[in-house]
């Protein structure tokens, strides 16, 4: 059974970087594309970013491309997220998460996720 297990979250002052880790377990973790997501309280689901399977190719949303950097070890089956220039707006809980499909945004199309970490930005 698969099983995603993030962690790193805390609280960071803004203008500070967080470093977001996904250990993937039960699933043969190179032949997924693995996403960041997140959740902010009383708002829905967003995409953040993800690595593509295969050649790796990682791509991210408008609101974080430029201060967030996402690496995967397939070696070790981990997913990193690095975040700088954190902002208040970036407050929320993080999710990792698995997909078969290459290259995809929608939350609905991720297999598998992990319980999240959360990540407070204080102004």
């Amino acid at each position: 059974q698969a099983q995603l297990v993030e962690s790193g979250g805390g609280v960071v002052q803004a203008g500070g970087s967080l470093r977001l880790s996904c250990v993937a377990s039960g699933l043969a973790f190179e032949r997924y594309t693995m996403g960041w997501f997140r959740q902010a309280p009383g708002q829905e689901r967003e995409f953040v970013g993800a690595s593509s399977w295969g050649d790796g190719t990682s791509f991210y949303s408008d609101l974080v491309r430029g201060r967030f950097v996402i690496s995967r070890d397939n070696a070790r089956n981990m997913v990193d997220l690095q975040m700088k220039e954190l902002r208040p707006e970036d407050t929320a809980v993080y999710y990792c998460a698995a997909t078969h499909f290459p290259a995809v945004t929608l939350a609905a199309n991720y297999a598998f996720w992990g319980q999240g970490t959360p990540v407070t930005v204080s102004s």
